[in-house]
């Protein structure tokens, strides 16, 4: 079980490193776009085609633009936080995780469970609207 870990950290890490490269941003701020700001707007986005609304992504982007209006220095601001993600990671060494094992679950296997959910549900909306018909 231990290669899947360090296989799928590699992957994404490497698919992070190449949009880093490819942006001229840094692995840490790519990383922090991804994590804070791109998958919430995306499991948002999706809630709010199931709601049949806007409002989630239109808060959301609100708070995001002030937020990257007031931040002074986004790369320092990465770092910062990339730090603390680290730090939260790696306590899950208290329950056997290593960082690696602790990275896949939470930032891998997790985001890509509440994407089944959220599909799932979309889904059930369609079958459901379709039947009606």
């Amino acid at each position: 079980m231990h290669i899947f870990f360090i296989i799928a950290f590699a992957i994404v890490a490497g698919i992070l490193y190449g949009i880093s490269f490819l942006t001229g941003l840094t692995y840490y701020e790519v990383n922090i776009l991804v994590y804070y700001f791109f998958i919430p707007f995306s499991w948002l986005a999706m809630l709010d085609k199931f709601l049949n609304s806007h409002g989630l992504k239109i808060i959301f982007s609100a708070v995001a633009v002030n937020f990257f209006l007031f931040i002074p220095n986004f790369r320092q601001f990465s770092d910062a936080l990339f730090a603390k993600s680290v730090e939260f990671l790696e306590y899950f060494g208290h329950y056997g995780m290593d960082y690696v094992a602790a990275s896949v679950v939470i930032c891998v296997m997790l985001p890509l469970l509440v994407y089944l959910i959220l599909c799932f549900m979309l889904h059930w909306q369609y079958d459901k609207k379709t039947i009606r018909k």
